[in-house]
């Protein structure tokens, strides 16, 4: 099981970092798109928000990853009676 939690530390770490990539390339991508004027600052000022709320979500996601592979979870809880 703690091998198994080291490699899903390293697919979380390895997510995190692709879903960011692919949020900004589709941020610039349809910021790109938009026809200027109102549209093209409706689009940016969506995918700003839509940025500033899942890259702080993925930054977290890469530290759970970086505590799985370093073995942070490996540990028993305090009040349980069974380790796994």
């Amino acid at each position: 099981m703690k091998s198994v939690k080291k490699y899903l530390g390293i697919v979380w770490m390895i997510l995190s970092i692709l879903l960011v990539g692919f949020m900004l390339y589709q941020a610039v991508d349809k910021v790109g798109m938009a026809p200027a004027g109102a549209l093209k600052t409706n689009t940016m000022l969506q995918w700003i928000i839509i940025l500033l709320v899942f890259i702080p979500i993925c930054v977290g996601l890469f530290i759970f990853g970086k505590y799985a592979l370093g073995g942070e979870y490996d540990s028993c809880l305090l009040y349980t009676s069974r380790c796994v």
